[in-house]
């Protein structure tokens, strides 16, 4: 991460329960890694952001309402939080429970891809997040 001046301000957006918004949101997360300097890792980030913003749409984000993505700097890495106003707490699926077809992936790539992940509340809602080191 280039931290040559002043260190990088976090970046957000919010997007609208609509498929486009999923390339959206990777493609704003690309041009917030390019401009801070990141190279290391970036695909990896940009996984997950595709990941969380899929499982937000599909899972946490009622008709009517949209999602928010939080891009911040930390400690030489990337934190990404992805906001919804859906209820539950993902998972991981268990291998030996986890359905046939193409769904239930996606949070087993972020904790594979992630050093760190979890789940924090939120009124109303939730807060997804990685973090990725070395970038």
């Amino acid at each position: 991460m280039n931290t040559e001046t002043q260190p990088p301000s976090p970046r957000e957006r919010f997007y609208r329960r609509e498929r486009r918004s999923v390339p959206a949101a990777r493609a704003f997360a690309r041009a917030a890694l390019a401009e801070w300097g990141v190279r290391e890792r970036a695909d990896d980030v940009l996984l997950c952001v595709s990941e969380l913003a899929t499982n937000a749409l599909v899972h946490g984000v009622p008709p009517g309402r949209g999602f928010l993505l939080r891009l911040v700097p930390c400690g030489g890495g990337v934190r990404v939080e992805v906001h919804d106003s859906g209820d539950g707490v993902p998972a991981v699926p268990q291998a030996d429970v986890r359905e046939p077809g193409e769904g239930g992936r996606g949070l087993l790539l972020v904790s594979e891809l992630a050093d760190k992940w979890g789940v924090g509340e939120r009124d109303p809602g939730k807060v997804v997040w990685f973090e990725v080191r070395g970038v």
